[in-house]
């Protein structure tokens, strides 16, 4: 019979060492009052006329695993916060305050601030404050190697600045993309099961983290024609671009860039659809931007000059979304 708490599998004083070390690590991104009953940001009242808070929350699905196998863990903490700021990014939010939960069976501390590590250089790519956060140590839950993660991100924007513009997205209006890393955190269940997991060379590439689009989308917000942005998660291209359009129009794809190799891995080997695979995957595609025909020159423009990688992939049709 359990009588304390350690009994139960429940480790407070590894808890409150997870804490010291959050608490000692030398990042500005790090907010002063971890280990608080809460968290908070200032708001530069003089920067905005009309702010708007923006909030978010995912996770990193079964790319666990990958990481489990590997035992590689930093990668992992990079992923949960390009998952929560590519989000608000996508509305014009500037990212402030990020905070993670994860959830185990037993703490391991090498593991756990491996993870930290990780969420924290996401917070410094992404210029935002990891604000705080909750470790559940739950072994009636999960297994002792078992764990899970989810992020919560705030931001703010101007009310008058935020995208999409569905009034502004019209027939013929282009379609751009930004690279993306490769798999990013989206259709694990399927590579996992279509890939030979034995291969270092594809676990290499499978753990690669998230690319963070906050630095890149905050300077293309100041050139002129950008009315739409989405983030490329579950669902593929074609049905995360179809979020921001409006009920008129549909996005045409031209499918033309170079596809990463790792999903033409994930297609021939576990013989899977072209169809199943634009429902699924990014196809190397992170971000899709919407940009007006006529300020196209524009916008290219400033992209090459910040060093901005993108690529163009189709437009705005009218017509509808179910109408292939």
């Amino acid at each position: 019979m359990a009588k304390t708490y350690r009994d139960a599998g429940v480790d407070i004083q590894k808890g409150d060492r997870f804490v010291e070390f959050i608490r000692g690590m030398k990042s500005p991104a790090i907010s002063r009052n971890i280990g608080g009953f809460s968290g908070g940001f200032e708001i530069d009242v003089k920067r905005y006329t009309h702010p708007i808070i923006s909030t978010t929350t995912d996770g990193v699905g079964t790319k666990i695993m990958i990481a489990q196998k590997l035992n590689v863990y930093d990668t992992l903490g990079i992923d949960l916060v390009a998952m929560c700021v590519n989000d608000l990014i996508t509305s014009g939010s500037r990212p402030v305050s990020f905070l993670d939960y994860i959830a185990c069976g037993k703490i391991n501390e090498s593991v756990m601030e491996d993870l930290l590590s990780g969420i924290v250089a996401g917070c410094e790519i992404a210029a935002c404050t990891l604000a705080g956060g909750e470790t559940a140590e739950m072994p009636d839950m999960y297994g002792e190697e078992d764990f899970d993660l989810a992020g919560f991100a705030v931001g703010i924007a101007e009310k008058g600045s935020m995208l999409p513009i569905p009034d502004a997205i019209t027939d013929g209006d282009l379609l751009y993309g930004l690279p993306s890393s490769g798999i990013h955190s989206n259709g694990f269940s399927l590579a996992r099961k279509a890939l030979s997991l034995d291969d270092e060379r594809i676990l290499r590439e499978l753990i690669t983290p998230t690319k963070i689009y906050v630095s890149e989308l905050e300077t293309l917000l100041a050139s002129r024609g950008l009315v739409g942005a989405a983030h490329i998660t579950g669902g593929g291209l074609e049905a995360n671009i179809q979020r921001i359009l409006p009920g008129n129009t549909r996005p045409v794809l031209n499918y033309s860039w170079n596809v990463p190799w790792i999903f033409r891995e994930i297609q021939q080997h576990g013989e899977v659809s072209t169809e199943e695979m634009r429902k699924v995957y990014n196809l190397g595609i992170g971000m899709a931007l919407v940009v007006k025909t006529e300020e196209s020159e524009d916008f290219e423009a400033k992209a090459r000059a910040s060093g901005i990688d993108f690529v163009k992939i189709g437009e705005v049709v009218k017509g509808d979304a179910t109408h292939r």
